[in-house]
């Protein structure tokens, strides 16, 4: 009889024992399921899965659904969330590190943007090591561009405007060019241009194109401002928790997800705008005007990072302009 028991015991142990074990991740993201960014990242996940023979589980949470843009980065550092993607510029009122992206005019170009990503990148890990994160991967966005309501012809046409506020250096922009910053996320786009809330933007045919924003606005100018980054973070408590497998495992799927998301990016930036054209919009290059006052307003925006970054951020800029 005991001997029964015994067996009894350790089939059920085998059928349940793989399931006790199993560890769930939760990954927070701001942006649709059908996103580049997102399609990346739920590669990323099930080839963790698949790696680990279901033993770690990445559970992807898209548009915003589990924490909203600015909320994700926190969660992942408090543990509210393991692993979570944010975009980068949105927390350069942290540490001006962060911000070096999206500093208008400074890599304009998806050779350049990796050159400025290899000279930062070793700094930005440390920021998020202090803070209790690891750096997975990270994946620009295509070039960003502006988008107006009105057509524009000169940069005296953006004064007043509404301007989409999703970071301080957009908020600083808008300040620059004389528009009216006004905060909204990324899946709040079409509600704010269906009330008029908001009449312009500078974004990337991405995001464009995820909030059909050809709905209600007909104008892009391929301004190549900046290519911003979104990174895939973790907590390091629960990174370090995970048994050696498993964590080699996720590593090696990071160090795949991120020449494969910069590829997709480049790749899909002519189709977005492809795409906006065949919605209707008139996608043009901008004046010789808006031109020269973008360029200022770069000038502007890196002569004041570089005061508030200090050596280590001169040191990051030097080193990106030796390449």
């Amino acid at each position: 009889m005991k001997t029964r028991y015994l067996l009894a015991a350790a089939a059920l142990a085998a059928v349940f024992g793989p399931a006790q074990a199993q560890t769930k991740w939760d990954l927070p993201t701001a942006y649709p399921a059908g996103n580049f960014h997102t399609e990346n990242i739920q590669q990323f996940a099930d080839e963790v899965d698949k790696a680990t023979g279901g033993k770690l589980k990445i559970v992807v949470h898209a548009n915003a659904s589990l924490f909203k843009a600015p909320e994700i980065k926190r969660a992942v550092q408090g543990g509210q969330a393991q692993v979570g993607e944010i975009l980068l510029v949105n927390f350069s009122n942290e540490d001006p590190l962060y911000e070096l992206d999206g500093l208008p005019f400074l890599a304009t170009s998806y050779g350049d943007a990796l050159k400025l990503y290899k000279a930062s990148r070793k700094a930005v890990e440390d920021r998020l090591a202090n803070q209790g994160m690891t750096l997975l991967f990270s994946v620009p966005w295509p070039p960003q561009g502006i988008y107006s309501k009105k057509p524009l012809t000169s940069m005296a046409d953006m004064k007043g405007l509404k301007f989409r506020s999703y970071s301080p250096a957009t908020a600083r922009i808008a300040e620059l060019v004389g528009a009216q910053p006004v905060t909204i996320q990324a899946a709040e786009i079409p509600q704010a241009l269906a009330t008029g809330v908001m009449e312009s933007m500078i974004s990337s045919g991405a995001t464009g194109y995820d909030s059909k924003i050809f709905e209600h606005v007909k104008n892009f100018y391929d301004t190549q401002a900046w290519l911003p980054k979104n990174a895939v973070i973790a907590n390091k408590k629960a990174l370090d928790a995970l048994d050696k497998a498993s964590r080699d495992a996720l590593l090696k799927a990071a160090a795949a997800a991120e020449p494969r998301g910069w590829k997709v990016s480049e790749d899909k930036t002519t189709w977005y705008l492809e795409q906006l054209r065949k919605n209707g919009m008139s996608i043009a290059k901008p004046s010789a005007d808006l031109t020269t006052g973008f360029k200022k307003v770069g000038d502007q925006m890196l002569a004041d990072w570089l005061k508030k970054s200090g050596a280590d951020g001169k040191t990051v800029v030097d080193a990106y302009k030796k390449m």
